[in-house]
């Protein structure tokens, strides 16, 4: 005996068609439609690249400009990754108790390398540092390394 026969079926499936039926419609003839048509979904807004301060012109304010705010977003960018590596780090410590050590190797090795890499890319230039700051610590570190082929500085 099927379900729908009865008369509880019935009236289970009408009261389901009714309640169910506008959801249905305005789902398949607008929300899907439009969803079509806009195919690229991105969370966060996306900058093209521009030119880095190395390759500005002199006496190019607008080019400077425009390095500038891509490496404040790149280092924000930065910054949250080394947050979310750490938060991720310390939830597995927190988790796995005495028996993180070996547990939780992987996330600390990423966490560390991301550490290093973010400090040495912005690490002592301070909060009000700028592009130029940047790409002078980096000009003196292949300097550096250049002249110290055999040592390291991390």
């Amino acid at each position: 005996m099927d379900g729908d026969d009865t008369p509880y079926g019935k009236f289970a499936l009408g009261l389901f068609k009714i309640l169910d039926g506008p959801v249905t419609y305005v789902r398949e003839k607008l929300v899907e439609p439009l969803q079509k048509n806009h195919s690229n979904k991105y969370y966060h807004r996306r900058y093209p690249r521009v030119k880095t301060i190395d390759q500005c012109e002199v006496g190019d304010p607008v080019c400077v400009y425009e390095a500038q705010e891509q490496y404040r977003r790149d280092k924000q960018v930065d910054s949250e990754i080394v947050k979310i590596l750490r938060q991720r780090r310390m939830e597995c410590e927190q988790w796995e108790g005495p028996d993180a050590k070996y547990k939780c190797k992987k996330l600390a090795e990423d966490y560390d390398q991301a550490a290093v890499n973010w400090f040495i890319k912005y690490g002592d230039i301070g909060a009000n540092g700028n592009v130029i700051d940047a790409y002078m610590k980096q000009k003196h570190r292949l300097l550096w390394h250049r002249r110290n082929p055999d040592k390291t500085l991390i």
